[in-house]
C-alpha cells in the first residue's frame, strides 16, 4: 500500500469515504487547508489515538501539512499505534500548485504568520542581532554563529528545532476546547 496520496487522487476520492487530517499549527491551518479537513496538530495526535483509531476502521485517513515532512512523522506515529494513515504528496503546497482550492478558517484578532515565516523572521532576527552587538561584544557573534549552525542541521536532518520553540508559543497552540471539537469531530 503506497504510503502517499496524488493531491489529484484525494481531489477525486469522496468525502464520505475519507477523512483528511491536517498536522499543521492553528494559525498555519487558518492561513488555507484541503476542503473539509480536520486541524489536529501533531503534537496532539497522542491524546487522540483512540479516536484516530475508530475513525481509521470508517475511512481512509489522510494526513496534510505545508510540504509533507510533518504529515510523514505523523503517520509513521499513528503506523506505531496501529492506525492505517496516509500522507498527501507534497502537502497543501503541492495541493494549491495544482490549482485545487482551500478553506480558510476564521483568524483571531490578531493574523499569525505560517511557522516558516516565523522561523525565518526570527533566525534572520537573531543573526543580525549578534551581528550587531559584535560591533562591540565580540563574543555576541556567537549567536549569529549558532543560529546559522541550526540552519545548517535543519537542512541536513530535515528537522527545526526552531519551528519546534516557536510552535510552544501561545497564538501558535490551538485553542482551548480545540481538543474537545476535534474528538467531538473524529467521532461523528
Amino acid at each position: 500500500m503506497s504510503t502517499t496520496l496524488a493531491p489529484a487522487e484525494l481531489r477525486e476520492r469522496a468525502a464520505d469515504d475519507t477523512l483528511v487530517l491536517d498536522v499543521r499549527a492553528p494559525a498555519e491551518y487558518a492561513s488555507g487547508h484541503v476542503p473539509g479537513a480536520l486541524n489536529v496538530p501533531a503534537d496532539l495526535i497522542d491524546d487522540l489515538l483512540p479516536e484516530l483509531r475508530d475513525a481509521a476502521e470508517r475511512r481512509r485517513i489522510v494526513v496534510v501539512c505545508a510540504a509533507g515532512q510533518r504529515s510523514a512523522a505523523a503517520c509513521a506515529k499513528l503506523a506505531e499505534a496501529g492506525v492505517d494513515a496516509v500522507g498527501l504528496d507534497g502537502g497543501t503546497q503541492a495541493w494549491t500548485a495544482e490549482g485545487h482550492p482551500v478553506d480558510t478558517a476564521e483568524r483571531p484578532e490578531r493574523a499569525v504568520w505560517a511557522m516558516d515565516r516565523q522561523v525565518r523572521f526570527a533566525a534572520g532576527s537573531l543573526v543580525l542581532l549578534g551581528l550587531a552587538l559584535g560591533t562591540r561584544a565580540p563574543k555576541a557573534r556567537l549567536l549569529a554563529a549558532g543560529v546559522a549552525s541550526g540552519l545548517v542541521y535543519s537542512g541536513v536532518s530535515n528537522t527545526c528545532g526552531m519551528a519546534a520553540m516557536l510552535g510552544k508559543l501561545p497564538f501558535n497552540r490551538p485553542a482551548p476546547g480545540a481538543l474537545d471539537s476535534a474528538r467531538a469531530a473524529l467521532r461523528s
